[in-house]
């Protein structure tokens, strides 16, 4: 007990107010920096047309309005899908794909970093090299997968390729290394079985780092991913995502800027709304901290 009250004690001692305001300053200014660009995306979605095409262009918003969202609306609105549909599908296409991709990801983590199982480092070298491929690259075999599971052209087009990627694996993989050995081997000595030590003592432990991971696989779910793959693999307009049928506003020259504004806005708030819920266990997958022996 003196020992502890004794290093709390020389801990609060180090402590220099000046180096700490000094380090509040840089990263107050590292913050603001950082979010110059959600600034500018707000200001940009309120700005009337004519503003937009200012120049110099101007950072904030002089008159402010919400025409860009009522214009928007009244797209979907005369539109032949409604807009209901697109959000639909964008919420269930990441859902599910964000789901599947932390389940698996993390079930097959555990055996690479805590079972004894014959060429496990040569199966995680493959997953760290797959890291270094780029998605058009495996774009052609993707299809053709796809093709030959009769997927094309349905929601699992988008959601399977999801369930595969190497990010996850990675991720949870480095993460449960870091659980000690003793722990797992206590359980075992009590009769629990791998699948009651793996959803009952390896899943919380490690739960900075699937919900760091739910971040990173909805965010690509959400915008880019299933955008970019949904204009490859499905073809009719009533499945197609959200960042897909705002890319198709765009399509109608400057004079739908505004509208395109708003959208961005619109996608970029869910996955910031989810980060803000979850920014601590982010910050601690980060620093790379858990049970060490």
């Amino acid at each position: 007990m003196k020992l502890t009250i004794r290093l709390r004690r020389e801990k609060k001692l180090n402590r220099s107010m000046p180096v700490d305001l000094i380090v509040f300053a840089l990263l107050a200014c590292s913050g603001a920096f950082m979010g110059i660009p959600f600034v500018f995306m707000i200001s940009t979605a309120l700005k009337p047309l004519d503003e937009m095409f200012l120049f110099p262009p101007t950072f904030i918003v002089r008159t402010p309005t919400l025409d860009n969202f009522y214009d928007l609306f009244l797209i979907f609105a005369n539109s032949w899908v409604p807009l209901s549909r697109y959000l639909f599908n964008t919420f269930f296409v990441s859902f599910l794909g964000t789901a599947g991709h932390v389940i698996l990801a993390s079930m097959a983590a555990y055996p690479l970093a805590k079972l004894k199982i014959p060429g496990r480092n040569f199966l995680f070298t493959l997953v760290v090299l797959s890291l270094m491929f780029a998605s058009q690259v495996t774009s052609i075999p993707n299809y053709l997968t796809i093709s030959w599971m009769g997927l094309l052209n349905t929601y699992w087009a988008l959601i399977f390729p999801a369930f595969a990627t190497s990010l996850g694996l990675f991720l949870m993989k480095q993460f449960m290394e870091q659980i000690p050995d003793s722990l797992l081997e206590a359980a075992k000595i009590d009769g629990a079985s791998e699948y009651r030590i793996f959803w009952q003592i390896v899943m919380p432990i490690v739960r900075p780092a699937w919900l760091t991971l739910i971040i990173f696989s909805f965010k690509g779910l959400w915008g880019t991913g299933s955008g970019s793959q949904g204009a490859s693999y499905i073809y009719s307009e009533q499945l197609k995502t959200m960042d897909y049928a705002f890319s198709q506003i765009l399509s109608g020259g400057f004079v739908r800027s505004g509208p395109m504004a708003a959208a961005a806005l619109i996608m970029m708030t869910v996955p910031i709304a989810i980060f803000i819920f979850t920014q601590s266990n982010v910050i601690q997958t980060m620093s790379t901290s858990g049970m060490k022996d």
